[in-house]
């Protein structure tokens, strides 16, 4: 053991300090017996000390030194022990982990470092024990100082010194050594949160639903195998099948679908999306076509302009991620039946617009805007619609009320799909009756949705099924009850041609009173106007099944009475319902006839104006707005003259590029320059003719090797 000079100094290699600067006396060291450990006890027993006692000079020089190594000793050992055993029942992270190691533990060191000294101790003479003696009391002092604020005298505490420093830096010095009660608060709060059934998280699971934005989109509610699990369970849905690894090759995980095996690989398709502004919070996108998608665009035209499913399949074949051409052929599958193929060709429509989708593009945010008047837009439009419609008809309400919450979230203001007219329709059959409440308090201030048939009708059937449910207290029972009546009177009262109708079509026969009352005779229908009665049409069409329960039925027939109770004593609200009826419903708004298109229903169809009816109508873009933004056109093609003959005509469909008027001026010039145009006109077609029967071949039979069939035999 080395040690430096009296200035302080000391090797790296000495494991604590053992004189004080305040010490001058010489160098000595703690006797030893043999192989006995030379404690502070053994040296007060050695100086004839009882415990407690301590020398004046080391009570001024040492200050608290020797009354820890007295009166206090035990009391800090009980102490130190007692608060590990606390730490370690309560599973505290100890700040200093050097506090559990006791006393035999640090007497233990003391003798492995004390043994080397032995042999120095001996050659000592006696004159200068008594000094001796004294500077091993400050020793002992400096000692208990030293092992209370110091790691132990080793290399592996030194190291476990750098952990302990290293995890406050981390940790942060929040809890200190004697900060014990503070320390028990922060580890009460940090098991309540980690604990899955405590407060803080039921706290959480109950948050009311209306805290969220009105059309806000869960991105699980989106796939219809979390619907079907929750009807039939995951074995059912999943079945025994287990995706095979090895084969499986890399796709793009997406929320809209899920990518099926059987689809094309998917490649560049030639569509991205880029943000064209940022307005109050609202950002605004766009879908782009890249150059050959345009390209592809222009082919598609054609195709469809020649009325032949086949050209779109051979375009497919060509380009699999065309998103128009998937439309079209998808109407085409619906139409010959093949609703399987039609709904896949739906699916890898939306993938394709789903993996060209901007990085800050939000399904769920409500905050994204697409303008539908960009052609590069509608596609997205259309394909969620139609894939809505089919997950309705595969028995997913609520999926597909989550796809047309997301369509009305593209553009709420303008809603050119007209979702308002259908989600009424999927939030009763979801089951989703307060989001349907909720919708039309909030939106019934400035849209007004009380003037359309299906809120009118179906707001007052969802009130009145949630006064149908048990877990309700009583009296929201009987606000809704109450609510139900009132808003099924107010629109028996504002549509009086869709009783009878509804009747009729749920098979329920009125009685007396009411079939023989003119308010809901046929004079009610007479008098309402087209758009009023293509809307009426629309709602029952879809939701005639809702009505036909018994509880709703009689809850329907308690209200009729009532309403011809107010009808007879000539309520003032009669007059004016019947005077917004013959002002608000003149013309029907052009996206209610894009929606009448899409939706597939006979009678609403039948009543589309021939404003509408008069001009074709295509799959993959029904009744374009008339204030379109055009990014791109298409090229003209020459144009062909109305007049043409009929001979002209059949040599067209044989040669769609001849012209007989082609060199006609526009003009029409006549005299001689007419006739001259006439004559090339023959000459043109004559050769022609010339040619398409020069290119005709005839195959010619085939020959008999054994004309007369000999060794034949007959079969």
């Amino acid at each position: 053991m080395r040690f430096c000079s009296e200035g302080g100094r000391r090797s790296r290699k000495a494991p604590f300090r053992i004189l004080s600067e305040a010490a001058s006396g010489p160098l000595s060291f703690p006797a030893r017996a043999g192989s006995e450990v030379m404690s502070r006890r053994a040296l007060r027993r050695l100086r004839g000390e009882s415990r407690g006692q301590a020398l004046p000079e080391e009570e001024a020089d040492g200050g608290e030194g020797e009354g820890r190594i007295g009166g206090e000793e035990g009391e800090d050992e009980e102490e130190g022990r007692s608060a590990g055993r606390r730490r370690r029942r309560k599973g505290q992270e100890l700040s200093n982990p050097f506090e559990l190691i006791t006393n035999e533990e640090i007497e233990d060191d003391l003798t492995s470092k004390e043994e080397k000294d032995d042999s120095r101790l001996k050659e000592e003479s006696d004159r200068k024990n008594e000094e001796s003696l004294e500077n091993d009391q400050q020793k002992g002092g400096a000692e208990t100082k030293q092992l209370d604020q110091t790691p132990l005298p080793n290399s592996k505490s030194r190291k476990k010194k750098k952990k302990r420093k290293n995890k406050k830096n981390v940790l942060g010095e929040t809890l200190g050594l004697g900060d014990e009660d503070d320390a028990e608060d922060i580890e009460s709060i940090l098991v309540r949160i980690e604990t899955p059934d405590g407060p803080s998280c039921q706290s959480q699971s109950r948050v009311p639903t209306d805290s969220r934005p009105l059309l806000y989109v869960e991105h699980r509610n989106l796939n219809p195998e979390t619907e079907l699990k929750r009807y039939f369970g995951a074995r059912a849905v999943l079945g025994d099948q287990r995706p095979r690894h090895r084969q499986r090759q890399y796709v793009r995980s997406t929320w809209l679908t899920v990518p099926k095996s059987t689809w094309p690989r998917h490649s560049k398709t030639g569509i991205s999306m880029a943000l064209l502004e940022t307005k109050r919070g609202i950002q605004h996108f766009a879908f782009e076509h890249s150059r050959e998608y345009q390209q592809v665009q222009f082919k598609f035209l054609d195709a469809v302009e020649t009325m032949d499913p086949n050209n779109l399949v051979l375009l497919l074949q060509m380009n699999p991620s065309h998103v128009d051409s998937l439309l079209q052929l998808s109407d085409v599958c619906h139409m010959q039946e093949d609703q399987e193929m039609a709904r896949d060709l739906i699916e890898r429509a939306l993938y394709t617009l789903e993996c060209a989708f901007h990085p800050v593009f939000s399904l769920t945010s409500g905050t994204c805007r697409l303008d539908y008047r960009r052609p590069e837009n509608r596609a997205f439009y259309l394909a969620l619609f139609k894939h809505m419609v089919f997950l309705e008809r595969r028995g997913c309400p609520r999926t597909a009320l989550e796809f047309c919450k997301l369509i009305l979230s593209l553009d709420p203001e303008n809603d050119p799909l007209c979702m308002l007219l259908i989600i009424d329709l999927l939030s009763l059959r979801a089951r989703e009756y307060a989001f349907l409440t909720r919708l039309f308090r909030e939106w019934e201030g400035h849209r007004n949705l009380s003037q359309l048939p299906n809120f009118a009708f179906s707001v007052p059937l969802a009130h009145f099924l949630l006064s149908q449910q048990e877990d309700l207290p009583e009296v929201e029972l009987s606000q809704a009850q109450e609510r139900a009546a009132s808003l099924i009177q107010q629109a028996l009262i504002m549509f009086p041609s869709v009783l009878m109708p509804l009747l009729d079509r749920c098979s329920i026969q009125p009685d007396a009173m009411v079939s023989s009352h003119p308010f809901f005779g046929l004079e009610a229908q007479l008098s309402s106007p087209p758009a009023l009665n293509q809307l009426v049409s629309l709602y029952l069409g879809r939701t005639h099944s809702l009505w036909k329960d018994p509880s709703v039925m009689s809850w329907l027939e308690t209200n009729v009475h009532e309403v011809l109770r107010r009808v007879d004593s000539k309520d003032p609200a009669l007059d004016e319902a019947e005077q917004k009826r013959k002002v608000r419903y003149q013309n029907a708004p052009r996206n209610v006839y894009r929606h009448v298109i899409l939706s597939e229903i006979r009678e609403a169809t039948a009543a589309l104006p021939p404003e509408v009816t008069s001009h074709p109508i295509m799959g993959f873009d029904p009744l374009p707005p008339l204030d379109s933004i055009i990014s791109y056109t298409r090229p003209e093609r020459p144009s062909h003259p109305a007049n043409e003959s009929t001979l002209s005509l059949f040599f067209r469909s044989l040669l769609p590029n001849y012209n007989l008027q082609g060199e006609v001026g526009a003009g029409g010039e006549e005299g001689p320059v007419a006739g001259q145009n006439l004559n090339q006109g023959v000459n043109r077609l004559m050769a022609a003719m010339r040619d398409m029967l020069a290119n005709i071949q005839f195959q010619e039979p085939p020959r008999d090797e054994n004309p007369e069939g000999d060794g034949g035999e007959w079969d």
